[in-house]
């Protein structure tokens, strides 16, 4: 038998107005509907509905992990530091890392994703290619002591996520274990009911090769992606990359201009009457201290997040004004590639051999025009990282590409043998020699899923769940009256006997417009309201998502809600 839920005994405590701290329409709704209560910034207690929610989407990742043949447990949220110093994270994590010492000194770390763990596990578990392949999952809560927690449950320091590795003797084996999770992912964010994008993305400071996202299309995501309109072609703006092509053309010397009072872009291209894309920008920025300058046409932006997976794990940080003392060579606002023999110069792929600008001539008041690359002067790298527009060419097929905002909620990687090299993860082969193992790793955002749900299907009277992970299947709403009271309990009854979830609104004292008020905003996915024709042993059904309501007996009513 399903449980029945008294709204009478339920712990919720609905909000009529939205917390004046909240911005995003999950944050405000998950807190009026009593479904978390902040306990801190970045800090949330779930609720006794919010429970069921979460619990509902970790049940489906459960069921179609377990299927593809992965196997839980539970790791340790609490971790020594020596893994993480192994492999670098330790350091690279910077301040994202809730660091502490036990009452020895010792040192230790709530885990933030646990690489490092599970290779440490299966290097003590499995020393046979015939232990292998193995994906090992669990879903725990992590830490990360975010700068700026928001957007209620969406980005805090403390969230729930599953993550999962995989590890084979082949990157054969690899791309297999790949593809099962990729395929599972599809299964789990189709029975959640998310939209979902799979986009192409950067490893990052998480290494490996092949690594795509998956996102759930919001106004409130954090993440931006391209889509094209005419391929198939999807990405993080972050892995959008642009074609290197070298021009050959002939172009006159480079000469000296005087360019008075011109130390921005804008103040260049007005005085000299040329468009800012005639002009090169050289952003200088610190990579682990040392002074590296970048240059992108003047009319774009360098996307510094972008930079910073490309030059993963170093730490990319802005110039200072104190950056320039004792540095004769670094003319502040007149920088030019021509001049930085002792700087590192990184060009986004536009400034391509060839191509002609008009930059900084690394003196004060003075700018050159006819700077070829090439010729003028020689880039160490060249790296994408201008911040992607509305209407740049796709990479596939070259229509204008299309932009929109999203919520990440899953991403896979081919890590390699990044963490395998790093702990000396070996089986015997079949050949009797050691072979080194080559890892995936998977991760979903299973709170973050329910932010993600919350804003693409709520309206404007609250919540709308979908029958998969609402808290319950129906929600029964007494009026107020007693014969309406009673029979909105006994269907409730009937109902929970049949199998359903049930919540059932027959709080004394409350009027039918709070009552009705609420059911709305709680989200569940079918409204049954015993009303004005309870006397008739009639009740109203109403679906959350469509708004469509039909008049029905209780005996109807119970045959629609429970038909299979």
């Amino acid at each position: 038998m399903a449980q029945v839920q008294r709204m009478s005994r339920l712990m919720v405590k609905t909000l009529r107005d939205d917390p004046a701290d909240a911005e995003t329409l999950s944050h405000k709704l998950l807190v009026r509907a009593g479904y978390v209560r902040r306990n801190a910034a970045g800090i949330w207690t779930w609720l006794p509905l919010g429970k069921k929610v979460l619990d509902n989407i970790s049940r489906v990742v459960r069921e179609e992990m377990d299927a593809i043949g992965a196997q839980e447990v539970l790791l340790p949220a609490l971790l020594p530091k020596e893994p993480y110093e192994a492999s670098g994270r330790w350091e690279e994590y910077g301040d994202l890392l809730f660091r502490l010492k036990d009452r020895k000194g010792g040192d230790y770390l709530l885990g933030p994703t646990h690489e490092e763990v599970f290779t440490q596990t299966v290097k003590d578990q499995c020393t046979s290619y015939k232990d292998l392949p193995v994906m090992l999952y669990q879903i725990q809560t992590k830490y990360r002591d975010e700068a700026r927690p928001r957007s209620g449950v969406l980005r805090g320091r403390e969230f729930q996520m599953k993550d999962s590795y995989s590890f084979d003797t082949t990157d054969e084996g690899l791309a297999e274990s790949y593809r099962l999770h990729r395929e599972a992912y599809i299964k789990i964010f189709n029975r959640l009911g998310l939209d979902h994008r799979i986009v192409s993305a950067v490893s990052g400071a998480m290494g490996g090769s092949a690594s795509e996202e998956f996102l759930a299309p919001a106004a409130a995501g954090e993440d931006t992606f391209a889509d094209c309109p005419n391929c198939d072609y999807a990405a993080n703006t972050e892995a959008v990359t642009f074609e290197l092509k070298a021009v050959e053309e002939t172009h006159p010397a480079a000469e000296d201009i005087a360019t008075p009072d011109t130390p921005t872009i804008e103040t260049l291209a007005a005085q000299l009457g040329v468009p800012a894309s005639a002009t090169l920008k050289n952003l200088l920025v610190k990579v682990d201290s040392e002074i590296v300058a970048v240059g992108v046409p003047g009319d774009r932006e360098v996307d510094l997040g972008k930079l910073g997976e490309h030059l993963a794990p170093a730490v990319v940080e802005l110039v200072t004004a104190e950056d320039f003392e004792g540095r004769d060579d670094l003319v502040r606002g007149y920088v030019g590639p021509q001049g930085l023999a002792k700087v590192r110069y990184i060009a986004d792929p536009r400034v391509a051999p060839g191509t002609a600008w008009i930059t900084g001539a690394n003196k004060v008041d003075t700018h050159a025009k006819n700077v070829v690359a090439g010729r003028d002067f020689e880039v160490d790298d060249y790296l994408d990282v201008v911040v992607v527009e509305e209407g740049d060419p796709c990479p596939k097929c070259g229509t204008g590409l299309k932009l929109d905002r999203a919520i990440e909620i899953g991403h896979i990687f081919q890590l390699g043998r990044k963490y395998a090299d790093t702990f000396g993860l070996d089986v015997l082969g079949q050949q009797g020699k050691p072979v080194r193992v080559t890892m995936g790793s998977y991760g979903i955002g299973v709170s973050r899923a329910v932010a993600a749900l919350a804003e693409q299907s709520a309206d404007d009277k609250g919540l709308c769940w979908t029958p998969e992970i609402a808290p319950a299947d129906v929600h029964v709403v007494a009026a107020g009256k007693a014969l309406q009271t009673e029979l909105a309990v006994d269907v409730a009854e009937k109902l929970g006997a049949a199998g359903l979830r049930v919540l059932v609104d027959e709080r004394p004292g409350v009027s039918p417009g709070v009552k009705f008020t609420d059911s709305e905003l709680i989200g569940c996915p079918k409204i049954l309201v015993a009303g004005r024709r309870a006397g008739d042993g009639v009740l109203e059904l109403k679906d959350r998502r469509t708004g469509e309501r039909e008049e029905l007996t209780v005996d109807e009513a119970i045959a629609r809600l429970t038909a299979k």
